[in-house]
């Protein structure tokens, strides 16, 4: 019986950034330019339309919209000319416009991970700014120092 083969051994340099990888950054690419048009075309909408539409994708001169539902995409519809006189104006190659009905993808909020200052770092703060000699970084850590929560 014959040994097993090994397979080849890989000759690398470390780690490559995935902004280096080809794929990752055309994917990166294309998405930064999805939300561009994005934010560009919905401003053709009325102010009440652009929350609940979403640009999607802009294939073979079709322009793809998402609806939350039926009513939505029939709105939509009605300002195709308007989507299309705008999207030419951004110079996207596009002829006709679909709507989707599709739930909208949720835009999580982000939560607010600054935590307040403590009265006990702000005592820290008075006294590493009372050995500072440059007044206006003493003054800066002052400043600081006034940001904390009171006791």
């Amino acid at each position: 019986m014959p040994p097993p083969s090994q397979p080849p051994r890989r000759t690398t340099r470390g780690l490559t950034s995935i902004t280096d990888v080809t794929s990752i950054a055309s994917l990166a690419r294309k998405a930064h330019d999805i939300a561009a048009l994005d934010r560009q075309l919905r401003a053709a909408f009325p102010a009440s339309m652009r929350e609940q539409i979403r640009f999607a994708d802009l294939r073979d001169g079709r322009l793809v919209f998402l609806a939350p539902s039926s009513a939505w995409a029939a709105r939509v519809r009605l300002y195709q000319a308007q989507i299309l006189e705008a999207a030419r104006a951004l110079g996207a190659q596009a002829h006709t416009v679909a709507v989707k009905v599709a739930p909208l993808p949720i835009e999580e909020p982000v939560p607010d991970l600054r935590k307040p200052l403590s009265p006990d770092a702000a005592r820290h703060i008075r006294t590493v700014a009372a050995t500072l000699a440059d007044p206006a970084l003493r003054g800066l850590f002052l400043e600081l120092a006034s940001k904390a929560e009171k006791p």
